[in-house]
């Protein structure tokens, strides 16, 4: 059973299977190399980000062993096409240093840029992804970036899985009352593939 299904047990009530006891032999291997044969949970807050120079979308998560995770902050920051490029990537710079500025957080996590026939349309989201993650450099985080199928395998279980599917599958495993903006839902996302899917 993947992280992912042991969340969904959880979420529906019943409680996280135990892992899978090792043979002797596994296991005593495993103290004689010094390797770990379970990967800890996840502990700290994610911000995930959603990079788009008009609406990009920003969600702080925060994962603990003993409990669901629990969005604590999140925005969809809408910048009017009236603007230039230049004040929107000073506003998406702003909104992810304010973030980091409010909060102990651990990873900066963001969703790679798909691929674009459009070479203008690349060039502006490689603009913005490059306001968020000069942010977190300069916030001294760790930037860790994943492809949209991968954040829908790991956290819906479809890499195909709507913008819709996404955010209701978000919001039932953050146990969240009102619902998210797609752009936020999708950052949330990021945030969860990065903790489901983290290799210290």
């Amino acid at each position: 059973m993947n992280v992912r299904q042991m969340w969904a047990a959880k979420l529906a009530g019943g409680a996280m299977p135990a892992p899978k006891a090792l043979p002797a032999r596994a296991a005593g291997a495993g103290r004689q190399t010094g390797f770990t044969l379970q990967r800890p949970p996840f502990h700290g807050r994610v911000l995930g980000i959603d990079p788009s120079l008009r609406g990009t979308g920003l969600a702080l998560i925060e994962f603990a062993p003993t409990r669901q995770p629990v969005l604590l902050r999140c925005q969809t920051l809408k910048i009017p096409a009236s603007r230039p490029m230049s004040y929107a990537l000073g506003e998406i710079h702003r909104a992810v240093a304010k973030f980091l500025a409010d909060f102990d957080v651990r990873h900066v996590a963001l969703e790679q840029t798909i691929f674009v026939q459009n070479f203008q349309t690349a060039q502006i989201l490689g603009a913005a992804r490059g306001a968020a993650i000069s942010a977190a450099a300069l916030g001294e985080k760790e930037v860790f970036e994943y492809a949209p199928l991968r954040v829908k395998q790991a956290v819906v279980g479809a890499g195909r899985a709507s913008k819709e599917q996404m955010a209701r599958t978000v919001m039932a495993m953050l146990g969240h009352g009102r619902p998210l903006a797609l752009d936020e839902a999708d950052a949330a996302g990021v945030a969860l593939c990065h903790a489901f899917t983290w290799r210290a």
